[in-house]
Order: structure tokens, then C-alpha cells, then sequence
């Protein structure tokens, strides 16, 4: 594998004051990279990345990737757009626009600068699966014009635009379905569910549980999957993908309630609400792929991750 260490020098990082963006930067940073960060500040928070405020190899530009953006670098990480359910759902013509017109940016700044990109997708790709564990090759059960559309089908259509690109430009791309994913710098009101129950554990509300419970995911630590993306971006131009990057271990959504709640104590209660609409059933992903191509696989377990994550909150909610 070519290693990214010497390969590239400048990186600009879009979405980068949010939660993956800022700590996907952090391991950039690490590396040596430049780093050239740009967020229009929708989701992204700023004192996500403030503790690189004094340092040299980084810069923050407010931009709306919407609109095209002219600047110079070795290579890109597509990370804009509303990830949760209250966001994205919060102003839904705008989360497509994003999806949609900031990929066309993007590859069309990577085409100029003859740059790999890399495309932070989705496991949401596959919709309700009716596949389990879901695989690259499986297209998805996916509703084109419910509540969420807007954020599967933008996702599904910029993956769309990134192959186009590469058939037809021949441009290098890296394209990774992302997995539930969870660590400090989440955003306590984003509604995903590990914030959403440790907040609400911490505060000492009931823990809202939508449906009965039995619903499954599967959740990834932050640091794991910075890893992968950025042994995705290490592999050589022919890996394209793309490629599931999560954790395998499945949990249903009552497992993890009892697990935070015998972590942080107090006498939170269950309380269960109606399932939102298309709220899929399950979702685990085969990383068979990303373990062949890439040598990657999580480390951090979900006990030791809580901890870390619960650990960020109790400071983030006292200060």
C-alpha cells in the first residue's frame, strides 16, 4: 500500500468541524498533513476543532459546500452533510443539496486538481435491508420520497456521481459506507441514539426507546473508523470500493439502554415511543471487504467505547 504519510502533504477536509470531520483532522494532523478545514457550520461546532486554533498546518474556512470552492490540495475527504435523523430531517431540501451539489463540487475540484476523494456514504444506502448482514453487492430496500429520503437518496445518488466520475474522468475515488458511529464531540442534541441515552441517563430522564426495542445496530468508535478511512485512502488508486467501514457486533437498541444505564446509575426508566417512519430494523454490516482490502477492522469494544463516550459527556453536560 502506498503510504498517504508521503504521498499527500495538503488535505482539505469538508464537514470538518463536525464530530468524524474534526477527529478525522486530528489524525491528519498527526500525520504531518496540512489540513484545510471547511464547514458552513450547519451541524459542524467549531469547538470541535478550537483546540487547533494555534496551530500551524491547519486552517478553517467557512464555506457551504453547495457552492463551488477554489483552492488548492493533495486530496480530498467529502464529509459534509447532516448525519442524524433531527438534522437532516430539520431542513430536508438543503440536506439533498448538499449530498447532491456539494459532490459535484467536490469531483469537480478533485477533477481539476487531479486528487484521489474520498466520500464518506452511508450504511443508510441500504435502506430496510432485507439482506442481514448487508454486503456492498446488495442495492438497498430504500424509500425514495419518505421523511429520510433525503439523506438515503442523496447519499445514494453522490455515490452515483462519484463512480460516474471515475468511469468517465477517470478519477480516483474512495467511496465508505459508514456504520452507526459514536465518541466524544457527538453532538448532545443530534438525536442518535448513543447520545440520545447517554444524555438523557446523565440528566436523569427516562430513556426514550422507539419501538420495542429489538431493533439492531451496530456501533463503530470514532477512532476505529478514522482508521479505516484513512486505510482506505492508504490503498493503492485501484481500490475503489465501496467499502463498509463499521462494526460487526450487533446490539439491539434495549441492549444498549440497560448498558448505559448500568453505566452512568440513577433511576432512569424505559420509556417506549411509536418507531419513526422507515427507522430500519436492522443494520450490521460484513466487512469481509474492508478486512481483504484494506487490513482493517474495529478494536474498541463497546463497553470500553461507552466508557470513553459517557466520560466526554459528563464533562461537555457540567461545563
Amino acid at each position: 500500500m502506498t503510504n498517504s504519510r508521503t504521498r499527500h502533504t495538503r488535505a482539505l477536509v469538508t464537514g470538518g468541524a463536525g464530530f468524524l470531520g474534526s477527529h478525522l483532522i486530528d489524525r491528519l494532523i498527526e500525520r504531518g498533513h496540512e489540513v484545510i478545514c471547511v464547514d458552513n457550520l450547519f451541524t459542524g461546532d467549531k469547538r470541535n476543532v478550537e483546540h487547533l486554533r494555534h496551530e500551524a498546518r491547519f486552517e478553517f474556512l467557512r464555506h457551504d459546500v453547495c457552492f463551488p470552492l477554489y483552492v488548492e490540495a493533495d486530496v480530498i475527504y467529502n464529509l459534509a452533510c447532516p448525519a442524524s435523523p433531527v438534522h437532516y430531517q430539520h431542513d430536508p431540501v438543503q440536506t439533498t443539496k448538499t449530498s447532491v451539489l456539494g459532490a459535484i463540487n467536490m469531483l469537480g475540484l478533485a477533477k481539476r486538481l487531479k486528487a484521489p476523494i474520498f466520500q464518506a456514504s452511508t450504511s443508510e444506502v441500504y435502506g430496510d435491508p432485507a439482506v442481514h448482514p448487508q454486503v456492498e453487492e446488495y442495492w438497498g430496500n430504500v424509500n425514495p420520497i419518505g421523511i429520510r429520503s433525503c439523506y438515503d437518496e442523496g447519499k445514494r445518488c453522490a455515490e452515483t456521481l462519484f463512480f460516474d466520475y471515475h468511469r468517465q474522468h477517470g478519477l480516483d475515488i474512495k467511496v465508505a459506507r459508514i456504520f452507526n458511529t459514536y465518541g466524544p464531540r457527538m453532538n448532545a442534541g443530534d438525536g442518535r441514539v448513543v447520545s440520545n441515552f447517554i444524555v438523557q441517563a446523565l440528566r436523569g430522564e427516562d430513556i426514550t426507546i422507539y419501538g420495542d426495542g429489538q431493533q439492531t445496530r451496530s456501533f463503530c468508535y470514532v477512532d476505529d473508523l478514522v482508521a479505516g478511512f484513512l486505510s482506505f485512502m492508504d490503498a493503492g488508486p485501484d481500490i475503489h470500493g465501496p467499502i463498509n467501514i463499521g462494526n460487526p457486533n450487533e446490539f439491539t437498541i434495549r441492549e444498549l439502554a440497560e448498558k448505559v444505564l448500568s453505566k452512568v446509575g440513577g433511576s432512569s426508566r424505559l420509556i417506549e415511543q411509536p418507531l419513526p417512519q422507515d427507522d430500519p430494523m436492522q443494520r450490521q454490516p460484513d466487512i469481509t471487504v474492508a478486512r481483504q482490502q484494506l487490513g482493517w477492522q474495529p478494536k474498541v469494544e463497546l463497553d470500553e467505547g461507552l466508557d470513553r463516550t459517557i466520560a466526554y459527556f459528563r464533562q461537555a453536560i457540567a461545563a
